[in-house]
């Protein structure tokens, strides 16, 4: 699995059409660039944006949620494992192989479920005789055989072991006699009558050197005294020894592995990996199958995700993780906040209406033609985040820039801003406190929590006639969260206008600063169409009043 070299384009938190568009138009210039780029979103799309992607036939953005890099996007060790069948000997010889010092040992659906060191083997080797000698005892026949490159001869399941090997290749008359062979397996060489002599001593198994020949006398006695009778493909040194790492490793693997989930954060592993001794560890999925494996070195060369920020700059609206990743570019529109990194980077900020204009303008400056769709998708971002070209921010620039875009697109503004705005009239009975949820923008003026929503409505009236409903919902929404102050602003592009509602215990501070005609609650304020340069700074102004 290699490191996640990808460059991720994302707009801010609750995210507007103007963010998404930008996200997805940026990511597409970067592109054309020779960057692996992709555009992201940090929420739940809403509805404008939905048609928006749908009609201009744009897949929704990736749902990103964190910037920091998890175990399943980092660099790996290639998820070579072993099975609890594999035998001690095998094991060796692929550990020397792939040069590794241990293994997860999996089963037959790729779930880990063991795990297996050299210092495992080690502590069988050098460790009590007593525990090699149960193992022993209990491996089965064939794994012997396989181990010194032999075959078995002969095998009984009536068997009888203790676990300890001898070796009499030189079969004297008195060393026969003298041997003590019962329950041993025993490395013999081909005379015959030293075979029949250790099978009647009770020999748990003959081992026999690989030019040995067994007759039928000696078969049917090792038949009488439930020997078995493996011969071995190799000389009797080699064969001691490889005995020994016969057994299969679910004999001696540790069945408590310690591993890391694909869906922790990298820097959380590397912290438990400097406090460890052991030099790797498993990484599995949610299902616990093997995905690889993770070393110090893994750890000391990875990086979180490679971020570019467009429609914000300030953190605190921007990805969890963002201060620990590399921010090489931020595009936006907003005022310069709490932003800063720890190395230069490319960094635009122009005095406009949308960050869906400086998008399309990068394009037109660097010569990259927009496809329909896509200038169709920034027109889109344009015209919501201007509240259809009518905000106090709105530049020449957007204007010039929206009829662009719409000339590419062959779409008529107008037109086209009717279709955009009359969205709501589809969703007339969703839920206010669905509504009041989605676009917010929080605010400590003063010591005073505020919040401001924004819905963008087709016909104002019409919400004018649910006043106790979203009231209460609007005031449930304060007590909740506990705010001093919630604003919620229906906004007609096409009425060039909004009508306020308001909850929280400084409700009344709303009403000063967008004060109702007389005899009329939740008047129509024409012109009034944007929070951050309108409502905001008005509702701002009347709170210092009162608390400074």
């Amino acid at each position: 699995m290699a490191q996640d070299n990808r460059v991720y384009v994302t707009g801010h938190q609750k995210p507007d059409t103007d963010c998404i568009a930008a996200a997805i138009g940026y990511a597409f210039y970067k592109r054309t660039q020779g960057v692996d780029a992709v555009p992201c979103r940090l929420g739940r799309v809403n509805l404008e944006c939905k048609y928006l992607l749908k009609r201009f036939h744009f897949k929704k953005p990736h749902l990103l949620e964190t910037a920091r890099v998890n175990m399943g996007e980092i660099d790996l060790d290639e998820p070579v494992s072993i099975s609890p069948d594999t035998s001690i000997r095998e094991t060796v010889r692929l550990m020397d192989e792939t040069d590794r010092q241990s293994f997860g040992v999996t089963d037959e659906n790729g779930v880990l479920i063991g795990w297996i060191s050299k210092s495992d083997i080690a502590k069988l080797a050098l460790g009590d005789t007593h525990d090699s000698q149960v193992i022993i005892r209990n491996t089965p026949t064939e794994y012997f055989a396989k181990a010194v490159h032999g075959q078995v001869i002969y095998d009984d399941p009536h068997r009888k072991l203790n676990g300890m090997i001898g070796i009499l290749t030189r079969n004297y008359e008195e060393r026969l006699i003298d041997c003590d062979a019962r329950g041993r397996i025993i490395i013999s060489g081909n005379e015959k009558h030293a075979m029949l002599e250790l099978i009647r001593q009770g020999a748990g198994m003959l081992v026999l050197l690989k030019s040995a020949e067994v007759d039928e006398e000696v078969l049917a006695l090792a038949k009488e005294h439930h020997c078995p009778i493996v011969r071995s493909g190799c000389g009797a040194m080699n064969t001691s020894r490889y005995l020994y790492l016969a057994p299969p490793v679910s004999f001696i693997m540790r069945d408590k592995v310690v591993s890391f989930r694909t869906n922790e954060i990298a820097d959380d592993v590397g912290k438990k990996l400097s406090a460890s001794r052991f030099r790797s560890y498993p990484v599995v999925d949610e299902e616990n199958h093997l995905v690889g494996y993770i070393t110090r070195y893994h750890m000391m060369n990875y990086h979180n995700k490679r971020m570019i920020l467009v429609d914000h700059n300030q953190f605190q609206q921007s990805v969890s993780g963002i201060v620990d990743a590399p921010v090489l570019e931020v595009i936006d529109h907003h005022r310069v906040a709490d932003f800063s990194t720890h190395k230069p980077v490319d960094f635009r900020n122009e005095i406009v209406g949308a960050t869906s204009t400086i998008i399309a303008t990068i394009f037109r400056e660097n010569m990259v033609p927009f496809t329909r769709e896509l200038a169709g998708l920034l027109l889109g971002g344009i015209l919501s985040e201007t509240v259809n070209l009518q905000t106090p921010s709105t530049s020449a620039r957007d204007i010039e820039t929206a009829n662009i875009l719409a000339a590419i697109a062959d779409l008529k503004l107008d037109e086209f801003a009717r279709e955009l705005f009359s969205l709501d009239t589809e969703v007339r009975d969703k839920m206010v406190n669905e509504m009041i949820s989605h676009d917010m923008i929080f605010r400590d003026i003063a010591g005073i929590r505020a919040v401001f929503g924004r819905v963008n409505v087709s016909d104002i009236e019409s919400y004018r006639q649910d006043t106790l409903d979203i009231r209460s919902r609007i005031h449930d929404y304060c007590d909740a969260r506990e705010m001093d102050l919630c604003v919620l602003a229906f906004v007609s592009a096409l009425e060039n206008g909004c009508i306020l509602y308001c909850g929280g215990k400084k409700a009344d501070w709303v009403l000063e600063a967008f004060p109702d005609r007389e005899g009329e609650e939740n008047s129509f304020h024409e012109g009034i169409v944007s929070r951050t340069s309108q409502i905001i700074p008005r509702v701002t102004e009347v709170i210092e009043k009162y608390m400074l």
